[in-house]
């Protein structure tokens, strides 16, 4: 895509975190110790994340976030700068620490602990001047639900009034404002957060048709399930879609659904269609879990492509 005209902005208003990663063999049980190996300090969250993504795929893209007024905060803004991300509108705090996440890796799962830190600073009001400042019709506001609940939402409120086009990736799971539902031109959740919102857990075709026909009840325009090991759907006119997942060996998926969001948000941006974004962000997602790490671990276009073209994905 990068070697495409670029239509629109990518703005991703969202959490910036460190990440502090460690790998074991098991989980530890209540009280037990266990020896780790691979620590690993990277750059994450959600917001961060998802705008890498975007910027690594050739996207026009925009951070709009707050970090501490520390190391760990400082380390983000270069890393964001690094690779291709608009920093302008991420504002420093000196009241909280910049967000940290424990991740620890087993195999090809994680658990991770969020302490949100400085994510949960940041004003309705400077999101709204971000909106009003780089946005213009049909550009795209990517966002997440890490910063503080009631500014998220009123940021969605503020970015469908100014034309822009909303994406929701809906986690962590969290319920919403009946009112949100219909500001939203794309939701993405995954199993559990879709069973949250809609009162349907997508165990197959039949019931993901029956919760993405509830979102559409609710008001949004599309909805992207992913399924993890089962691929994503959603639907396109009036039938639904399965993109199945890459078979890899994954070695940490702390990124995954991350690198996903990004490319689909970038796809959209070049004026791709949903379905198509569907494939390149599988393969995204999929090379994303072959490297340790979040940021670090987002492909570029020309890798995605690459990968999609070797790996054809079955729909």
């Amino acid at each position: 895509m990068s070697g495409e005209k670029n239509e629109h902005k990518v703005i991703v208003f969202g959490s910036l975190n460190m990440d502090l990663s460690v790998e074991c063999s098991e989980y530890p049980r209540r009280g037990q110790t266990v020896l780790g190996r691979g620590f690993v300090t990277t750059p994450g969250g959600k917001g961060g994340n998802q705008a890498v993504a975007c910027a690594r795929m050739g996207a026009d893209t925009f951070m709009v976030g707050k970090v501490g007024a520390d190391t760990f905060g400082q380390q983000l803004l270069v890393s964001l700068t690094n690779h291709g991300v608009s920093v302008g509108n991420v504002s420093l705090t000196n009241w909280a620490a910049t967000g940290t996440a424990l991740v620890v890796r087993s195999g090809d799962d994680n658990r991770i602990v969020v302490d949100p830190g400085a994510n949960q600073r940041i004003r309705y009001e400077e999101v709204r001047s971000a909106i009003h400042g780089l946005g213009q019709d049909r550009n795209i506001f990517l966002t997440q639900l890490e910063c503080d609940f009631d500014v998220t939402m009123d940021a969605l409120r503020c970015a469908n009034r100014n034309y822009l086009y909303t994406i929701l990736n809906a986690a962590p799971a969290h319920r919403l404002p009946h009112d949100v539902y219909q500001t939203l031109d794309l939701l993405c959740v995954n199993e559990s957060e879709c069973e949250l919102l809609s009162g349907i857990r997508p165990v197959d075709d039949a019931s993901c048709a029956m919760a993405l026909g509830r979102f559409a009840d609710l008001g949004v325009r599309h909805t992207v399930i992913t399924l993890g090991s089962r691929g994503s759907v959603t639907t396109e006119r009036g039938q639904l879609v399965r993109v199945s997942a890459h078979e890899i060996q994954a070695v940490d998926t702390t990124g995954a659904g991350d690198a996903y969001l990004g490319e689909l948000a970038a796809h959209l941006a070049f004026g791709g269609s949903i379905v198509d974004g569907m494939r390149y962000a599988t393969a995204a997602a999929a090379l994303c879990c072959t490297k340790v790490g979040a940021q670090d671990a987002m492909p570029t276009w020309d890798q995605v492509e690459k990968f999609a073209a070797a790996h054809r994905v079955r729909s």
